[in-house]
């Protein structure tokens, strides 16, 4: 029988935010699989260190951060190959994810490639963009208020169209496009109620108004512009 693939969520980063169940499986699975960026520390072990078995198997899956897409999809076609051969053998393998795996998650990368021939089962986790408004004590959307949430990647017009539209915002990821995301806001009137939080729930947490946001960013990061037109809220 073939073993079942646990595409797991772990959380924003604070341990004590993984899931009762997120834990359990990582303790009771033969296989660990988790990644780790440019040959970096993985954070995603880090989180679940306290409860991966001291004998389980642990596959690195080291992911190139690139703008062009070839570098990783080799990389995941390699660690489908090497976590398919586990479960071949009728291993189950836990698969760690920050946040949450189906949200910007690299886990639905692999889940993709294995789910045809495998059983897959994804636990939810905390998502980020939770993280981020919790510690910013800020409540994005209220009643019918629609939220957008986009890559800092993407083109920025969308960025000025969300806050013309009166929607609520969240930015990811905003690394190296600080500088651009700021100026979207500004030019769409939002810059002076709009929130940074770097690396919510890990020990560099950090939250500032965005016109007060290093550039680059973390990684991690992310700005928020609460909807704001919900007559109840005051």
């Amino acid at each position: 029988m073939t073993g079942t693939l646990y595409a797991i969520g772990l959380g924003p980063g604070d341990p004590e935010l993984m899931t009762l169940k997120a834990a359990r499986l990582i303790a009771s699975c033969p296989v660990v699989a988790w990644p780790a960026a440019d040959g970096k520390p993985s954070r995603a072990r880090a989180v679940a260190e306290g409860v991966i078995a001291a004998q389980a198997v642990e596959i690195a899956i080291d992911i190139p951060m690139r703008s062009a897409r070839a570098p990783a999809q080799s990389v995941y076609d390699r660690a489908a190959a090497e976590i398919g051969g586990h479960l071949d053998a009728g291993c189950d393998v836990a698969l760690l994810c920050l946040g949450d795996p189906l949200f910007y998650g690299s886990a639905m990368y692999l889940q993709a490639r294995l789910a045809e021939r495998h059983p897959c089962e994804v636990v939810p986790g905390v998502t980020a963009l939770s993280a981020c408004t919790a510690v910013a004590g800020l409540a994005l959307t209220a009643r019918g208020e629609a939220l957008r949430v986009l890559p800092a990647g993407e083109d920025v017009a969308a960025i000025v169209e969300a806050v013309g539209r009166g929607e609520a915002l969240a930015v990811m990821k905003l690394g190296r496009h600080v500088a651009a995301v700021r100026d979207a806001l500004e030019q769409a009137g939002a810059l002076g109620r709009a929130v940074y939080v770097a690396e919510a729930s890990m020990p560099g947490q950090t939250v500032l108004p965005l016109a007060e946001a290093p550039d680059p960013a973390p990684y991690f990061s992310m700005a928020l512009v609460a909807g704001g037109r919900d007559p109840w809220a005051r």
